[in-house]
């Protein structure tokens, strides 16, 4: 079997779509042999294979094998050097700019790993704005949520999967983690005892300190950190779960359905390096009063 591509996957509703296009037209294949076509794409957002790479390892989980064929060179070159082609027979290009986040899949007991792997490849690295050494402490927390959540509620027993980049020129990081779970509508409708749609499961899970975490280990405020850092910084924080799609920027936040539901849970931050401010918490710091 065989599945083309279009022209630009990037990390946005259209992204999205064509990616979950995908995986519902190969999802029920068992024992194929698959063939992603990629001739006519262009441009692969590089922080997209966390997804793309979330759905390839369900179709192999499903004992098919999974090939990737007319790859055009700048797109091989941006796969080749996060690491992600050296999982399709292809070797990898050295990141001499070192811009790019790789391309990794972590078990669900990986916590030690990913915490460092971002310590090296995402805070270290790269250009983030100028932070307190106490808002620091809370941005490396909101990001190790991401993973946490993936790991308390989405019950994935296929990993979690990452990846990211540094855009100097567009002075931006763009990063990405999926898993491939239950979702987030299933576990927000569960915990609030009624069916809602995976859109208003994004936003209830993204609002205030709403969580479905339970005894004393305190949850829900990751989401709500990115997402008031990223309204100062000029950034981005988008969601997708379900048949949802959740997207904030500019202060403002929008949401629409997916036409193909994404197996699991992915969560995109895009950090503006241009960023000049620096920030830290207040004195006092309180859940309603981050900055």
């Amino acid at each position: 079997m065989r599945f083309a591509l279009p022209q630009l996957i990037r990390h946005d509703y259209e992204g999205f779509e064509a990616l979950t296009r995908l995986y519902a037209h190969a999802k029920d294949y068992h024992l194929e042999n698959i063939e992603i076509d990629l001739e006519r794409t262009r441009w692969f957002d590089a922080d997209m294979c966390a997804v793309f790479g979330a759905i390839l390892y369900s179709l192999g989980d499903n004992l098919n094998t999974v090939a990737l064929v007319n790859v055009l060179p700048d797109v091989e070159r941006i796969l080749s050097k996060n690491g992600f082609l050296s999982h399709y027979g292809k070797v990898n290009i050295p990141d001499s700019w070192e811009t790019a986040i790789s391309y990794q899949r972590f078990d669900v007991t990986d916590d030690r790993f990913f915490s460092g792997y971002i310590e090296t490849e995402f805070i270290h690295r790269n250009k983030l704005p100028e932070m307190s050494m106490g808002l620091m402490k809370k941005f490396r927390e909101s990001i190790f949520e991401i993973f946490s959540n993936a790991v308390l509620h989405s019950s994935t027993r296929m990993g979690i999967f990452s990846c990211g980049q540094l855009f100097p020129k567009q002075s931006k990081i763009d990063f990405t983690v999926a898993d491939l779970g239950v979702g987030i509508r299933q576990n927000v409708s569960e915990y609030l005892e009624d069916e809602i749609s995976a859109e208003q499961a994004i936003i209830w899970a993204t609002e205030k300190t709403n969580t479905t975490k339970e005894g004393p280990v305190p949850g829900g405020l990751g989401l709500k950190l990115l997402g008031e850092f990223i309204d100062l910084n000029g950034g981005c924080l988008q969601i997708a779960s379900d048949d949802g799609y959740w997207r904030r920027s500019n202060k403002s936040s929008s949401s629409l359905a997916l036409e193909y539901p994404f197996p699991g849970t992915v969560v995109n931050i895009e950090i503006n390096t241009a960023d000049t401010l620096s920030y830290i918490l207040s004195t006092d710091w309180d859940v309603d009063d981050i900055f």
